[in-house]
């Protein structure tokens, strides 16, 4: 488990599994409301902006997304990690997009929420993590830890915002 807190890395572009019924879109929010821009292959960078944790949290990174896109499903997948997992679309507003996922690990919940701006080949935005750690004998909440992480995407691969 320790491991899987230290690889910041793998818990942001591991954004694991969605059930489909977690897939349904909010408030009229559409897959294809989203720019094609979106999707590709991208460099993240992240940056610890603020925590409750600082042992938890690792104060920086550096990782490879690729986004893409099957009917009304997105996928986030990392090649280098093998991470490879379904994101919850929760809300799009132009090039302001906002996705989440909730994964259980051990006793362990983490609560992965990324806002994102599209703005030529780049990105940038915030990724809010909480984790949250229950009690093995009678599952109340033990401990929430939390962090802020300032985020940057470079545009590798995929069509261009300026694409139209």
């Amino acid at each position: 488990m320790k491991r899987i807190i230290i690889c910041f890395t793998t818990l942001i572009i591991t954004l694991l599994t969605a059930h489909a019924s977690d897939l349904t879109l909010n408030a009229g929010v559409s897959v294809n409301d989203i720019p094609k821009a979106f999707f590709g292959s991208w460099r993240v960078s992240a940056k610890l902006d603020d925590t409750n944790s600082h042992g938890t949290f690792k104060p920086a990174s550096v990782d490879f997304w690729n986004l893409s896109r099957v009917g009304d499903k997105i996928t986030l997948q990392n090649p280098f990690t093998g991470a490879n997992a379904e994101i919850s679309l929760k809300s799009v507003e132009g090039n302001l997009i906002v996705f989440s996922k909730k994964a259980p690990y051990d006793n362990k919940i983490l609560i992965d929420t990324v806002t994102l701006r599209l703005s030529d080949n780049s990105f940038s935005g915030i990724n809010d993590l909480t984790l949250e750690s229950y009690s093995l004998v009678d599952n109340h909440l033990m401990k929430s830890e939390h962090a802020k992480y300032i985020i940057k995407g470079e545009k590798i691969s995929g069509e261009s915002i300026l694409e139209k």
